[in-house]
């Protein structure tokens, strides 16, 4: 890029990019995968919540460091370099990214017409259609438009999960005897869908990895992008487990498995109410997410053409908008053949796989870097256990899930 080219505009604060990944983490999973959750684990899905928290959160913190010391589009392409210095698996890494964010737009989109029919009956077609086509103008619009907008619907996110836990909850009483109840009859057998629920749940983590794809639009991203990802994870993860223990210490979970909107279903067997509210606000959460997976995926498209790994015209930003028009069109039409094509669970399962192969390489690209001499500062730094560790557990949940046959 020479001088004469418009760049990236370094316009987000902590506090909203804490919000772009926490929009992302909370509108990608929690508002449409929550039944299928308990579909697999049933009365132990917090657990499944639990596992996949403790998953992505060894790896939440492998990211926090290599974004302060490469706060770069494309990042874990980028951290694959550095860890590897092979071009090849770091495009493949790049562009499975890429891929990762397609497939859970398109996952999102689907899942905005379960909550849409709770209002009309539609054909779910047109609507995915108008719905990327809209998203997609919006993340082209502009980064600060785009991220504001997200902003907003990430706190009308928050307010829905904490009405439906106000109105589902069925009391601290309950509660401990669901928990009570889940500990002393836990066996063996039960390990295969708690982990199974563990592989949906894990989707509901998505979001944390995006953030560093927005670093060069991140003010003071070295401190900054470090903070954010371990807020919205601890935020996120406090919020998942408060719903699944609510989802099934609150009535038989058999209807919750079956429903398409879940949380809109919580809501009105706790209050006997039609769930227009919550499922307004649900509508917004996956429309959110599907706006955050556009935007990390066209800037993914933008750092791997910066790097020389993709055609030129990926990395070109239109003047007016600061932002990479043509890489957003392409991803943007991507996901619409997704979002048509397959349906919800298969897109999720898929998503995790794809990232569950990028986290591996990720986590073993710090551990490698940490042994080398010249390191680039790190604003924020953990010690090398972490991404051994981030690294077997995720190949191991990856192997479990080829092996499950769940992809």
């Amino acid at each position: 890029m020479t001088d004469s080219e418009p760049a990236l505009k370094r316009s987000l604060s902590l506090t909203l990019v804490t919000l772009y990944g926490l929009g992302n983490i909370l509108g990608a999973g929690i508002y449409v995968l929550i039944g299928k959750v308990v579909a697999n684990a049933g009365q132990f899905a917090p657990l499944s919540f639990l596992v996949a928290s403790m998953l992505a959160g060894l790896t939440a913190f492998t990211y926090a460091e290599l974004s302060s010391r490469y706060p770069l589009s494309a990042g874990e392409a980028v951290y694959v370099q550095a860890g590897f210095n092979l071009k090849l698996l770091s495009a493949t890494v790049g562009m499975l990214i890429i891929l990762a964010g397609i497939v859970s737009a398109a996952t999102i989109s689907r899942g905005f017409v379960g909550y849409l029919q709770q209002f009309f009956q539609v054909s779910s077609t047109p609507v995915i259609v108008l719905l990327v086509v809209a998203l997609g103008a919006l993340a082209a619009w502009g980064i600060v438009e785009s991220v504001w907008a997200a902003a907003v619907v990430t706190l009308a996110e928050l307010f829905g999960l904490l009405l439906v836990l106000w109105v589902a909850a069925p009391g601290d009483g309950a509660i401990v005897e669901g928990l009570q109840s889940m500990s002393e009859s836990i066996a063996v057998s039960d390990w295969h869908g708690i982990l199974l629920g563990g592989i949906l749940a894990f989707y509901a983590y998505i979001g944390f990895e995006d953030m560093v794809n927005v670093a060069e639009e991140v003010r003071n991203p070295v401190v900054n992008l470090p903070r954010a990802i371990l807020i919205a994870l601890v935020i996120s993860t406090l919020l998942y487990m408060a719903v699944a223990l609510v989802a099934v210490s609150s009535g038989p979970v058999a209807e919750l498995a079956n429903s398409d909107a879940p949380l809109a279903f919580l809501y009105q067997r706790a209050t006997g109410d039609a769930p227009k509210l919550i499922s307004i606000i649900a509508m917004f959460a996956v429309v959110n997410g599907a706006l955050i997976q556009i935007i990390m995926a066209s800037r993914v498209c933008y750092g791997l053409s910066r790097q020389g790994w993709l055609p030129a015209m990926f990395s070109k930003v239109n003047r007016t908008t600061r932002t990479p028009l043509i890489a957003t069109f392409l991803v943007s039409l991507f996901i619409l053949f997704m979002a048509l094509w397959l349906p919800v669970e298969t897109l999720a399962r898929g998503a995790s796989l794809l990232l569950l192969m990028v986290f591996s390489l990720v986590n073993l690209s710090l551990w490698r870097i940490k042994g080398q001499a010249d390191l680039p500062p790190a604003g924020f730094s953990v010690p090398k256990w972490v991404p051994a560790t981030g690294f077997v557990s995720s190949a191991a949940f990856m192997g479990y899930q080829l092996l499950a046959g769940t992809y």
